[in-house]
């Protein structure tokens, strides 16, 4: 019998892009899904070529202890658990599946309220805000291997890791590089700032294009919707070889990006690092530096810890471009780094984790709440 569930993953594409995935497993398998999504541009953009899926959009803002901010929170936090409740009770999903994020928070709240069961997902290396918030209300929660959460049985925790979307795999680097109208010859660096963009990133590209072409090095950078627009720098190495450097503010062609590059700069977020895994695409990985509680700076050392990139950080970035010089002509090192990221993609997450949301769907799910004193 098919089941239904309500996945909360609104926000930012580290929460949006894995509620995707998992979306895409469980209605492949006949389930049904409602995803829902704030009323953001990045969820807009993201969410437009998937029209096979049900999105739900609701209002909500980032907590603040800025007291003007604070109080529009604790405002749209209630409108939220009120417009969540409604729908929810019309709809009556088996589970509800929380990515974290402040658009969760009213979806768990009204679920809570409804004694319907809570599942919670943490990407990160260090649990935010919202998931340490909401882990009591939670029957299971997925994280990163190894991390604990103080107060939450270890019966209740699986290590299943980040869903990766389904059109999100490596790809042939040539046909991708003609795909995306690049030059199938030579190298090519991709940098992109995370669903947001970064402006660091974007200064960067502009200030050391020039060096770069010189050593035949293409760019491609995704500025970030508000960060920039789209444009075209040309250059000539010192051989005379035309090479070019292409601005997009945004891109939803992260696979054949991925599959292209030699070498990626990129934020060090969980989901970024999860599809360079999957795309099997040697990084260099720079952590935002204002994070909440550094989280970025915590994956990105587990990361570099396990072969599949560097670390470099933000305010040491004026010995970026030697690093990207140095790797990006380094085949045997490059090769190295797709030999581990091999090793690092164990298995499929979003198999793992609706395998798992299924088996809580059962008898056995709902001993574990009446035990508990949840539907008694």
């Amino acid at each position: 019998m098919p089941r239904k569930y309500i996945i909360a993953c609104g926000g930012t594409g580290g929460h949006l892009a894995p509620g995707i995935a998992l979306a895409q497993k469980l209605t492949g398998g006949g389930d049904h899904c409602r995803l829902v999504i704030s009323q953001k541009q990045v969820d807009t953009r993201l969410t437009r070529k998937y029209t096979n899926l049900q999105f739900v959009s609701v209002p909500g803002v980032g907590f603040s202890l800025n007291p003007i901010r604070l109080i529009l929170f604790i405002y749209s936090l209630v409108k939220s658990v009120s417009y969540s409740f409604n729908w929810i009770r019309k709809w009556k999903p088996d589970v509800v599946v929380a990515f974290g994020g402040f658009i969760s928070v009213g979806v768990v709240l009204a679920a809570a309220l409804m004694r319907i069961p809570i599942v919670l997902h943490e990407a990160n290396r260090k649990p935010g805000r919202t998931i340490l918030m909401m882990r009591k209300l939670a029957s299971r929660i997925y994280l990163p291997d190894g991390i604990r959460l103080r107060g939450v049985s270890p019966s209740k925790i699986r290590y299943y890791g980040y869903p990766v979307r389904e059109e999100v795999a490596r790809l042939n680097t040539e046909g991708a590089r003609l795909e995306m109208g690049l030059d199938p010859a030579g190298k090519l660096l991709v940098v992109m700032g995370g669903s947001q963009g970064a402006s660091a990133f974007n200064k960067w590209v502009v200030d050391n294009f020039d060096k770069l072409a010189e050593q035949g090095v293409n760019v491609y950078c995704i500025t970030g919707p508000t960060q920039g627009t789209d444009g075209v720098i040309d250059g000539i190495s010192k051989t005379g070889k035309k090479v070019k450097c292409v601005f997009k503010s945004f891109s939803d062609r992260i696979p054949e990006l991925l599959s292209a590059a030699d070498l990626v700069i990129t934020r060090a977020g969980a989901g970024s690092i999860s599809e360079i895994i999957r795309c099997r695409t040697p990084s260099i990985l720079i952590p935002y530096p204002f994070a909440v509680d550094n989280h970025q700076l915590a994956n990105a050392l587990f990361f570099e810890r396990q072969g599949g990139g560097v670390l470099v950080h933000q305010e040491k970035m004026d010995r970026l471009l030697a690093e990207v010089r140095e790797l990006i002509s380094n085949n045997w090192l490059l090769s190295r780094f797709r030999y581990n990221l091999n090793k690092m993609d164990r298995f499929d997450s979003a198999e793992y984790i609706s395998t798992d949301l299924r088996n809580l769907c059962t008898n056995d799910f709902t001993e574990e709440f009446l035990c508990e004193g949840k539907l008694a």
